[in-house]
């Protein structure tokens, strides 16, 4: 019946499809805008690479948006609610232990399936923080204690400048006796531009009318940071397309779908660990889902800068970000709906 009603050529109702199609689709862009595209610059950042190659190799700009990102991300976040958790440091501290030890444990794991290039990009990815905003966003979204996820946000990107590099170069093999790959030199950068950003947003806080206008622009300050996050993307496709060479795009395709499943595979299985490691300690569900999505997500800023920085491939820290932006949003509706279902006595869905 809906075929064959869609199929009259009545003006009112065929004017009606086309407004639901249309507004779906601008439902679809608002929400999905930024994956879209990130997937739109890795495609144009690669075809013109040639052309975009004296934007991809400018180290002092690729500095610039970096540390301009985090103190963006890192200017409406609320550091005062981590003292809520402080009380009870367990759970934060059991997820930056999953997001710091096991997850490059995993990634350590299957990295010598991959080559050289994937393998040490899988490593990067591994060896970043947590994510800044997106740990709160989606604990919040399984109504679970977004003050523990702050407080994993927190203490990860604050020691990130001496934990990320360490992990990169005891678990690849690099060579830190050079210049380039020194662990101080790492170190030093990584705690200009991530570390510094941070805690003079927070000093800024401070203000109250600092504090105020920049939870008030939350929204408009996370857009801008993900357009500084689409360029660093640009610069990685850039870069990986002038690395490929004549081999182009072709020589990727057969390794994708391998790192796509070993990414998932990484994020799944710390989710659920962090939620098998939380019940056994006796932690309430608004915390266990909590270290369970801290302790399992990456920061992607971090991750693209020291990939670009180390010159090796940039995809897998970009498919761990796609894979955890889509499948944390089932996960938390799923954890959300269990929860509700447990309260009202009823048997949750499998």
């Amino acid at each position: 019946m809906e075929m064959a009603w869609i199929s009259q050529p009545a003006v009112p109702g065929n004017h009606f499809i086309v407004v639901l199609v249309g507004s779906r689709w601008v439902s679809l862009l608002k929400r999905q805008w930024f994956m879209i595209c990130l997937v739109s610059v890795l495609g144009l950042g690669w075809i013109w690479h040639t052309a975009l190659e004296s934007f991809a190799e400018s180290t002092a700009l690729r500095y610039i948006i970096v540390a301009t990102v985090l103190f963006l991300m890192a200017l409406p976040l609320d550091a005062q609610m981590m003292w809520r958790s402080v009380r009870r440091p367990l759970a934060p501290l059991v997820g930056s232990g999953l997001n710091f030890i096991l997850v490059p444990l995993l990634a350590w794991s299957v990295s010598r399936f991959f080559n050289r290039e994937m393998s040490v990009g899988l490593m990067v990815a591994a060896a970043a923080p947590c994510t800044l905003a997106s740990a709160s966003v989606w604990t919040r979204r399984a109504e679970g204690n977004d003050s523990v996820s702050m407080m994993i946000t927190i203490l990860t990107n604050m020691a990130c400048f001496v934990v990320t590099p360490m992990l990169v170069l005891q678990t690849t093999g690099l060579e830190s006796n050079t210049e380039s790959l020194s662990f101080s030199r790492l170190a030093t950068k990584l705690g200009l531009l991530v570390v510094c950003p941070m805690v003079l947003a927070q000093l800024l806080r401070r203000s109250q009318a600092v504090a105020s206008w920049a939870t008030e622009k939350k929204k408009i300050l996370g857009v801008f940071a993900q357009f500084g996050l689409l360029a660093i993307v640009t610069m990685g496709a850039v870069r990986a397309a002038t690395y490929a060479g004549e081999g182009g795009v072709s020589q990727y395709l057969g390794v994708l779908p391998w790192l796509f499943l070993a990414v998932l595979g990484i994020h799944l299985l710390t989710f659920f660990a962090g939620l098998a490691t939380t019940k056994w300690l006796g932690m309430p569900d608004q915390d266990r889902i909590a270290v369970a999505i801290g302790g399992s997500q990456k920061t992607l800023m971090v991750g693209l800068h020291l990939s670009i920085e180390l010159g090796v491939s940039v995809f897998p820290m970009i498919l761990y970000h796609l894979t955890q932006l889509v499948v944390d949003t089932w996960l938390a509706d799923w954890w959300r709906e269990r929860t509700k279902k447990q309260k009202t006595g009823q048997p949750p869905h499998p």
